[in-house]
């Protein structure tokens, strides 16, 4: 059996550890501010900080609520227009009898004034730098710098001003009242804004600057530069570039598409994504060429040429969907209709450049640090909100920028050590299970004390990278490394859902026996895999619409997977026919940390692929046989007077189509169905007839106003769910569509209902 077998998986199942402080993290040069929630703000203030337009406190806060002065407002505006280097000129003269040259902003005052011409004193002759600046005075002069005359914008102020600001998007998200206080926060919008406006006699402002970059995929921004540096920011052509500041990004920009800033000498001054948008960050169930399912259930469409950056490299969903399996961690960009934009593939959580282990369960101890020094943060283990009490000794983390949270992961592999580079000692890579892992620096005293031959548990990062190492028959260091298995004869490659693949020979009798099957691995050998079946571990019902496996509640983002078509595939629990499912159905069952059921293999029939559609039913063609009574076999027949007749029916075979080109059978059947029929059947297990057919509950004439986008929709006063995968089938024109397609062909439509799931829609 053929598999797609998994390349990369950069699980959601994100780290931390507390091995060594992390590499940079007194580093002033790498900010993290605590104190700024809102994602939009802080994509904003991390664009500009790169830039040097903003800056945070000494003591780590940003301050987005802090008003800002007329002198700290033209101190942004010199380095927002890149003219830091033309200051000198302006430091020994007074251009503003309030504004010597001794006044500390008197440099940046004079130059914008003067220089620049794009600010301007009171009437009394003064400029009162202590004083707030106002929304309506910051985009004034950023409308002056976008090259707009004040006789062409109306004689009320700041009415006129604001009101054209907002016709060019300057002023999205900063608001639209002239007269209030511009704050921190809302200053980093507003230049953000500047950086993504157009001046206007045309072309970018940004191009003003020096060059630009557009249409860019940011994959990295700790990449090492050509001056030896990590502080450069890698696209998904691979190309880097130098930050010009000297700063280094805290990884919040990266995964995001904009436009790269560059100063006349080709150094970038900061990246501009096009735009924040809708982002979110799931975990994959089951992936198709035109759909993701998440493991809550939630379906999004997408076409095959959709831009995806998989691997650190720009591609389309088409050439990059069959290497993804359950398990994947993705980010999605949403339009504003809901469509997917683009894909990146592991997230937007940074690379990992440091990790922290944890050594004592409920200890957060080195989490701040990875923070930045702050302890405003969030928890997530293995994808779910967790908090200090869910730490378990040998858990690993790393901090997240863009979401501002502690990523923690408990993956462990053991295995036999083959081999490392450049050295025991200091290795930045460790082979085991036959594939290469790359170790972060804060990971080599601890595995300095091993040696290859020996047998050794890695601990592992979200980007399966190696934080650490323990022995390997160290109590609550043990291996959960699972994956499903391809063997070929001898050999086999085993996709983890962690996210790697990993390969080896495979010893013991009939190794084809797991083939397609979820196994625990290990090795004890160089080049060799220990396999063995999952099976066992917690029991009892299942009931899928409490969520609950033998009273055990399952977690969020627990992974179902059943015996498929083409073998074991995941899917979701909405997927099942049965509101509940018998223990005896259950092959395997894995609870997390907190008891909690997070990996359930289901068998039998419940566990069995169930297939919903439409039924159609053919009957063989009826024919006439003469039987002969006995001794007249040899003679004309003469119907009443030597023999008979007897009419001979065709037997019937039923074919359940569920899309276009999709169906199974024909098999013989004994049900009794007609064409047109929808259902719910499974197949035996020779797969050469149906084992069990069930009709499906009809809602007929039901309205598309009643739907809640295209995961539910509420009917007689209930609210139903809709499959991931629904069937939607036009009688009219006897073909297959998309659920979008079929809300725009018809008004209303029939819904095919099992166990309080929409399976089957018809429209007409």
């Amino acid at each position: 059996m053929k598999k797609r077998i998994l390349s990369i998986l950069l699980a959601v199942c994100l780290a931390a550890s507390m091995l060594a402080l992390p590499v940079g993290a007194a580093d002033a040069s790498v900010t993290t501010f605590a104190d700024v929630s809102d994602r939009e703000t802080a994509v904003a203030v991390e664009a500009l900080r790169l830039m040097d337009v903003v800056d945070g406190y000494g003591d780590g806060t940003y301050r987005p609520g802090t008003a800002l002065n007329r002198a700290q407002f033209c101190k942004m505006v010199v380095y927002a227009m890149n003219g830091e280097d033309e200051l000198g000129r302006y430091r020994t003269v007074t251009v503003f009898p309030d504004v010597k040259p001794s006044h500390w902003a008197a440099a940046y005052i004079n130059m914008a004034a003067k220089g620049k011409g794009v600010i301007a004193g009171y009437a009394d002759g003064l400029f009162h730098p202590e004083r707030t600046v106002t929304v309506g005075q910051a985009v004034t002069i950023l409308m002056r710098m976008l090259g707009y005359k004040d006789e062409d914008l109306g004689g009320i102020w700041p009415e006129s001003y604001m009101a054209e600001a907002a016709t060019i998007g300057l002023t999205d998200g900063v608001g639209t009242n002239g007269y209030a206080a511009l704050d921190r926060g809302h200053a980093a919008r507003l230049f953000l804004n500047l950086l993504r406006s157009d001046m206007a006699e045309g072309g970018s402002y940004a191009a003003t600057l020096g060059s630009v970059v557009e249409d860019t995929m940011l994959v990295s921004s700790t990449a090492d530069t050509t001056g030896g540096g990590s502080n450069g920011l890698e696209t998904a052509n691979g190309q880097v570039y130098e930050l010009s500041s000297g700063k280094r990004s805290n990884g919040m920009l990266n995964g995001y598409k904009g436009t790269l800033i560059m100063d006349r000498d080709g150094r970038v001054l900061t990246f501009v994504p096009d735009s924040v948008g809708t982002s979110k960050t799931i975990t994959l169930s089951s992936v198709k060429a035109g759909e993701i399912v998440d493991i809550t259930g939630t379906k999004y469409t997408l076409d095959s040429d959709t831009d995806t950056y998989y691997n650190g490299k720009e591609t389309t969903w088409g050439e990059t969907y069959s290497w993804l399996n359950a398990g994947t961690s993705v980010t999605l960009y949403l339009g504003a209709s809901g469509g997917v934009e683009y894909v990146f593939v592991g997230g937007i959580t940074g690379s990992s450049n440091a990790a922290v282990i944890v050594y004592q369960n409920g200890s957060t101890s080195g989490f701040a640090t990875l923070a930045g020094g702050s302890s405003n943060y969030a928890i997530y283990k293995n994808g779910v909100r967790a908090g200090a009490g869910d730490m378990r000794r040998y858990d690993v983390a790393v901090y997240s920028a863009a979401t501002n949270s502690i990523r923690v992961t408990d993956t462990r592999i053991t295995g036999y050590y083959e081999s490392c580079s450049p050295s025991p000692e200091a290795p930045t890579s460790i082979k085991v299970l036959g594939h290469e892992f790359s170790v972060l620096p804060t990971a080599q005293e601890t595995l300095s004390d091993f040696r290859p031959g020996d047998r050794i548990t890695l601990l592992l990062t979200e980007d399966d990278q190696v934080a650490g190492a323990v022995e390997a028959n160290r109590s609550g260091a043990s291996g959960n490394a699972v994956g499903i298995a391809d063997v070929s004869g001898s050999s086999a490659e085993v996709a983890l859902l962690c996210g790697i693949t990993v390969s080896g020979s495979v010893s013991g009798s009939d190794p084809s026996r797991l083939d397609g099957q979820l196994v625990r691995v290990s090795s004890t050998k160089a080049g060799e895999l220990n396999l063995s079946r999952l099976g066992g571990g917690a029991s009892g019902e299942l009931d899928v619409s409490a969520r609950t496996l033998g009273g055990k509640a399952l977690a969020d983002n627990c992974l179902v997977f059943r015996n498929g078509p083409n073998g074991l595939e995941a899917i979701s629990l909405r997927d099942l026919t049965s509101a509940t499912v018998p223990a005896n159905q259950i092959s395997y069952a894995r609870t997390d940390w907190a008891g909690r059921v997070d990996l359930i293999v289901l068998s039998g029939e419940n566990g069995s692929t169930v297939y919903y559609g439409r039924a159609i039913v053919t009957t063989g063609e009826t024919s006439s046989v003469w039987v002969p009574d006995e001794g007249h076999e040899d003679e004309e027949p003469d119907p009443g007077v030597n023999g008979h007749y007897e009419t001979t029916t065709g037997k019937t075979s039923l074919t359940v189509q569920y899309g276009d080109g999709k169906s199974v059978g024909p098999f013989q059947t004994g049900y009794s169905v007609r064409t047109g029929d929808y259902v719910a059947v499974t197949l035996n297990s020779q797969r050469d007839g149906f084992a069990s057919l069930n009709k499906l509950t009809e809602l007929a004439n039901v309205s598309n106003s009643a739907w809640s986008g295209e995961s539910a929709v509420t009917v007689g006063g209930r609210t139903y769910t809709v499959s991931s995968d629904v069937a939607c089938y036009n009688r009219t024109t006897d073909t297959w569509m998309t659920l979008s397609a079929a809300h725009a062909h018809a008004s209303t439509a029939d819904l095919y209902v099992s166990g309080g799931v929409v399976r089957v829609i018809e429209v007409r």
